[in-house]
């Protein structure tokens, strides 16, 4: 069985494995959104930054992509995402239904925030994201090229998103 990802964030400019095949998906139930503290790689404990997450949210979608790693290659796609994205439990690996742009359903493991988690913070308004995204830095490097990278990729894939957008414009203005 063919081992499918859903990427939303990261994943999509970085997917860190070889992709063998790439489909518009959407997943339903959740949002993208700018929730979790990074403490890692877009900032640090000190100074947290941000990154995406979904947000289970009734009556949500996220459009994002299906990633399919080489069969051969599942079980190290796993160990290698599971320690990208596992790294301080914030988020939870679980398989879900993603909707490709043909009506066609696949399973796919999917990182979605843990609500009970320390680092989830649903609700900061988008000028107060802007802030802290214009300042943090982390292991990966700044939280702006997170952001900007991201963006970048909804855009070349057709897939908008008012919010980021709206986010990259204000960094901007904000970053030095």
């Amino acid at each position: 069985m063919s081992l499918w990802v859903f990427g939303y964030g990261s994943l999509l400019w970085n997917p860190g494995f070889e992709v063998v095949e790439q489909r518009h998906g959407r997943l339903p139930g959740y949002a993208r959104s700018f929730c979790m503290r990074s403490i890692h790689h877009r900032g640090t404990e000190e100074a947290p930054g941000l990154v995406l997450a979904l947000d289970a949210q009734e009556g949500a979608a996220c459009d994002g992509v299906a990633l399919r790693a080489r069969d051969d290659q599942a079980d190290a796609v796993l160990a290698y995402l599971r320690e990208r994205e596992l790294i301080s439990s914030a988020y939870l690996e679980q398989v879900l239904p993603v909707h490709l742009a043909d009506g066609t359903v696949i399973e796919a493991v999917t990182y979605v925030i843990d609500a009970d988690h320390v680092q989830y913070c649903r609700g900061l308004s988008l000028e107060d994201q802007a802030q802290i995204i214009a300042r943090a830095v982390g292991g990966r490097g700044p939280n702006t090229e997170y952001l900007y990278n991201t963006a970048a990729h909804l855009d070349e894939l057709g897939i908008p998103d008012a919010d980021l957008q709206w986010l990259v414009n204000r960094v901007r203005a904000l970053s030095p």
